[in-house]
């Protein structure tokens, strides 16, 4: 088996159960998140037993801070907590890395906040939960943490597609990329979720621009279509990463899902480890 990275991979401890829980039940999701005991929720020490045996090298975790009086939808319940990402990253080296979750409504105080955050060497780049902002992808909100990106030399991962819950899904249309993209030249974007249901939409905004990249988290390689796979195994060889927005796939999951499909093996590998260093240049070897 080859050793992968999973570039998005939301908080794993027991107690984010109940808040998983409570927003499928307030928001009548469809999302089904893991529970067999080997596939879903677990203490650090467990995780880091499980990706020995699945040979994870590293989880890269969304994380960020919930505001006092966060709802049921609120990204950040379900994001790893700077504390957290921090005690980890040391504890376990190289095993887990974070991701800033940026707040395009906090102006110059948020991108201070970025900034200090990617100072840390355990921040491997900032992230996007692009429907708690209903802000496409292009928004001069956004403009200051591409800069901020491209100064510090880190990717910009932002969900793409359509939302989960009951936000607005046409901020994630990945054609949106498009401008940012050709301006900032230098910045690492990775349009996650498989872009689904623009899908085609996604595969030609990373056929275009080189640094654009296609990440699958959320959906198990059994959902792919057969166009991304050929892409994956093909001209997009390279630019397509390997994720699961865990709990809604889980590690194990996701890899028996992955055997099933017909890929070379130096798609494999690109699509399971090589291009997530490439495009997280901070990862520890």
């Amino acid at each position: 088996m080859s050793r992968w990275i999973d570039y998005w991979c939301n908080a794993f401890t027991p107690d984010k159960r109940a808040h998983w829980d409570a927003a499928i039940e307030a928001q009548g999701l469809e999302i089904r998140i893991r529970r067999r005991d080997d596939d879903s929720f677990a203490e650090v020490d467990t995780m880091v037993e499980r990706m020995d045996e699945l040979d994870i090298a590293s989880l890269v975790l969304p994380c960020g801070q919930a505001p006092v009086g966060a709802d049921s939808s609120t990204f950040e319940l379900f994001a790893t907590g700077f504390d957290d990402i921090e005690k980890w990253s040391q504890s376990h080296p190289g095993r887990f890395a974070g991701l800033y979750t940026l707040d395009p409504t906090s102006g110059i105080d948020g991108v201070r906040r970025a900034e200090e955050a990617l100072a840390k060497s355990y921040f491997v780049g900032l992230h996007i939960h692009t429907h708690s902002w209903d802000r496409e992808f292009d928004d001069r909100d956004y403009y200051p943490y591409y800069a901020l990106a491209a100064e510090y030399d880190v990717p910009v991962v932002m969900q793409a597609g359509t939302s989960g819950g009951r936000t607005a899904s046409a901020c994630g249309k990945p054609i949106g990329i498009d401008r940012p993209a050709l301006f900032f030249e230098d910045v690492r974007f990775v349009l996650s979720h498989t872009g689904w249901p623009w899908v085609d939409e996604a595969l030609a905004m990373v056929s275009k621009h080189r640094h654009v990249y296609l990440g699958t988290a959320a959906y198990p390689p059994h959902h792919w279509s057969d166009a991304l796979v050929r892409f994956i195994d093909g001209a997009g060889r390279g630019q397509v990463m390997f994720g699961t927005s865990f709990p809604v796939v889980g590690h194990r999951h996701a890899l028996t899902r992955l055997a099933d499909i017909p890929l070379s093996d130096e798609a494999r590998s690109g699509l399971l480890e090589e291009t997530a260093r490439r495009v997280f240049t901070r990862l520890a070897l």
